[in-house]
């Protein structure tokens, strides 16, 4: 067991100074750190990517990472773990600070980023999938699967510049697809998406030009512009002028989850984040096949090719944490990919000694609010506990904590439960 010293992404979409969730933490954790009142601080990576390595705050430890330490002490990983994957950490842990829009994208299947990875190594950096969680510390939005067909059948009809880039013939296969048969729902939504994200630029961008100048003076006629999503629409343009992905948002659910809410993204699911805070979990890759709202590479065809287009309701894009038998502090968000599940871990203010329990599985524990001690037989000393405090824990090994906040503590444990 031993403290972390994490990497920070000052990625452009992040919060700014101290409005981000990162920022703060990096603050807690260590008073020593300045912030920069217009930097951005978006991602905290909190794992073992080659990346983002995390530094050991112990000077004890000969290793200068947590990469380098695991390299060398696999048998930390548990078992099963260590067996599965091969020697390392399979997971990838994260908090993001979203101030503008990430990018429309999705992640391939194992498959398909082998054989991205093979094909492109410059854009594909290596050959495995990446599912991923978002657990929501502050309000939290973002687009994820698709809509229910009614939904952008409706938008087909209410916004004509939607219309004119999808084409008639296109549109009216999807108003006549009936839920009956879900392979024919499919192949229309497929179609239809294909045609608006391969649409010629000059056309879109005027097509998204007169779609704006429309919304923005209804707006100010005091109209309602749901009918057209457009307080959404206009938010993502003036981020993303002139960008496709603005309309994507006629197409993919918005998902708005309050604190301790989640959504699982798994492969070639669409998605983007739009804005807020949260934990994030993810298998420990960096394959990202993106289509709009961004100025990196963009692979439409692979995108239109791989994504599930499998319609759904918002409300099932929620993904339930499930509170554990065992203890009732935890709340266990285990999605159906082995690579890794969170524990959300919310201590009452009348517990004043808790024991982080052991598990076969290595696990790295990030603290929300609260402060504790925390000792262990496998830490050579005390630990001090705060707001932003990394932990590293070994398989098979317990904490005890020792809580000396007056309103309880929030944690969060990533790990593998195989």
């Amino acid at each position: 067991v031993f403290p972390l010293s994490c990497v920070v992404q000052n990625y452009s979409w992040g919060k700014v100074g101290l409005e981000s969730e990162v920022a703060k933490l990096l603050t807690s954790g260590d008073p020593l750190v300045q912030i920069q009142p217009d930097r951005p601080y978006a991602e905290l990576w909190m794992g073992a990517h080659p990346r983002g390595d995390a530094i050991i705050r112990d000077n004890r430890i000969p290793q200068k990472t947590l990469g380098q330490w695991i390299a060398d002490n696999p048998a930390c990983l548990g078992t099963k773990v260590k067996d599965t994957f091969q020697g390392h950490l399979p997971f990838l842990f994260k908090v993001l600070s979203v101030d503008t829009a990430l990018s429309v994208q999705a992640h391939p299947n194992k498959e398909l980023a082998a054989k991205l990875h093979a094909q492109f190594p410059e854009h594909y950096p290596d050959a495995n999938h990446k599912p991923e969680m978002a657990i929501a510390l502050t309000p939290f939005e973002g687009l994820c699967g698709f809509r229910p067909v009614e939904e952008i059948v409706s938008f087909l009809q209410n916004v004509p510049e939607l219309r004119a880039l999808i084409g008639e013939v296109a549109a009216e296969q999807l108003e006549r697809s009936g839920s009956d048969d879900p392979r024919g729902v499919s192949a229309a939504l497929r179609v239809c998406f294909t045609r608006l994200m391969k649409s010629e630029k000059k056309f879109f961008v005027d097509q998204l030009n007169m779609l704006v100048k429309r919304i923005s003076q209804e707006a100010e006629e005091g109209k309602d512009t749901s009918g057209s999503n457009g307080e959404l629409l206009l938010r993502l343009h003036s981020q993303y002028p002139g960008d496709i992905g603005c309309f994507t948002i006629y197409f993919l659910n918005l998902v708005k989850l309050e604190p301790g809410e989640a959504m699982f993204l798994g492969a070639n699911e669409p998605h983007a984040y739009l804005r807020g805070d949260c934990v994030e979990c993810m298998a420990c890759s960096d394959n990202t096949v993106r289509a709009g709202l961004t100025p990196k590479f963009i692979d439409v065809l692979t995108l239109c090719e791989m994504l599930n287009y499998t319609p759904a309701p918002s409300s099932s894009k929620i993904f339930p944490a499930v509170q554990s038998q065992l203890d009732p502090s935890i709340y266990v968000y285990d999605p159906p990919v082995p690579d890794f599940a969170i524990m959300r871990i919310e201590i009452p203010a009348s517990i004043k000694l808790y024991l982080i329990s052991a598990m076969d599985s290595a696990s790295i524990l990030l603290v929300i609010q609260g402060t504790a001690v925390g000792t262990s037989t496998a830490a050579a000393s005390e630990m001090s506990l705060c707001r932003g405090s990394v932990l590293f824990i070994s398989a098979n090994e317990s904490i005890s904590l020792h809580l000396s906040s007056p309103d309880g503590m929030l944690l969060f444990r990533a790990c593998c439960l195989l």
